[in-house]
Order: C-alpha cells, then structure tokens, then sequence
C-alpha cells in the first residue's frame, strides 16, 4: 500500500513539474498588414539626403533633440513628425526658391532611433533598440544579444499599447526561428520579455 502512495506522489510530482514546464499557448498574430506603419521622423533618427549632381548638398544627418538639421543653403529645416517625402518635398521646394534649378532631392532613413523597442528578461544584452521596418521579434532577440541560457524561447511575452489598450501577445521564438510558426512583426514602443525556464 505504501509503495503504491509512494508511486502516486512521485507520478503526480512529475505530472505537476512538466505541466509547469510546458510551454504556453502561443497567441493569435494580429495580422501584419492592418498596422500603417508610422515613418515620421523625430529626435535621434538618422538619414541621408541625396540631392542629383550636387555632391556638397549630399550628406547625412542626424535628427537633434529640437526635431531639426541645418541644410545647406536653406538654414534649419523642421523634421519632427514629418515622413521622409514631406521633408524631401520641403528641402526641394526651399533650393528651387532661389537657389537651384528644378533640383532632384532623395531622403534614405538609416535608423529610427526615435522609435525604440524594447527588450528584456533573459537576454544577454537587454534594453533598448532602435526600431527599423520590417522588423521582428526574432530580429529583436538577435539584436539583444540572442537568448540567455535559461531562456524559455517558446513563452516570449511581447506586450503592445494599441488604442490605448495594452495587449499581451505569447510568441513562440524558437519555433518560428525554427520556420515551424509564422514571424511576428514588432512595431514601436513594443516590450519584448523573454522569461526564465525552471531548469
């Protein structure tokens, strides 16, 4: 009779410890092409403009905490909120008006630092990182360094603040690095936390 009690507990015990160590559902994806992407510039984004055949009006810049740059010729251009085509129709718009003839202006984001996703839990360099188009949840993982030892890869947390509500979405990393599940696409201000396995 003993033996039998003995037997049940340590079958229960174990029944118990891989429940707890099973990973989580995944979540249902919010589906990537409902989310309009924001392209606007700010305060720490990285671009450069290109403007044909006027190699010292080409350069790179750097957005500085009031939201401008300081252009050739034109003085300080306002970027703050503006995407890439707005600011590239105003500086081309400013050198016609005066200083070149019908000029031709290209604007090629490097880094949107103003826009940041965040990465914590067992990750070997958690923070913050610059958000870039198209990224996802693995990029995110990589760019921190890639998983720490005790990282459980198939219950990473990515919590989203959309329309005010916050949404917590369970992403299978390992699977979908695997290609056995579909990518996540990451957006601005999203908090990636990849938790502890039990052992």
């Amino acid at each position: 009779m003993l033996d039998r009690v003995i037997h049940f507990v340590l079958a229960m015990a174990l029944a118990y410890s891989a429940a707890a160590c099973a990973d989580p559902p995944p979540s249902a994806y919010p589906a990537q092409q409902v989310y309009v992407e924001d392209t606007t510039l700010g305060p720490g984004d990285a671009f450069e403009v290109r403007v044909f055949r006027q190699d010292d009006l080409t350069g790179a810049y750097n957005v500085n905490s009031e939201g401008t740059i300081s252009f050739p010729l034109i003085g300080v251009v306002e970027v703050r909120g503006k995407t890439p085509v707005e600011v590239e129709r105003e500086i081309r718009e400013r050198l016609a008006a005066g200083y070149l003839r019908d000029p031709q202006v290209s604007l090629l984001v490097k880094e949107y630092n103003s826009k940041k996703i965040s990465v914590f839990g067992q990750v070997r360099r958690p923070g913050t990182l610059p958000f870039t188009a198209g990224m996802t949840v693995v990029d995110a993982v990589a760019q921190a360094g890639g998983f720490a030892e005790l990282a459980r890869k198939n219950a990473v947390t990515v919590t989203r603040v959309d329309g005010g509500k916050k949404h917590n979405y369970i992403i299978p990393v390992e699977s979908i690095g695997e290609g056995k599940a579909d990518n996540f696409y990451v957006r601005p201000g999203d908090t990636v936390f990849v938790p502890r396995r039990a052992f």
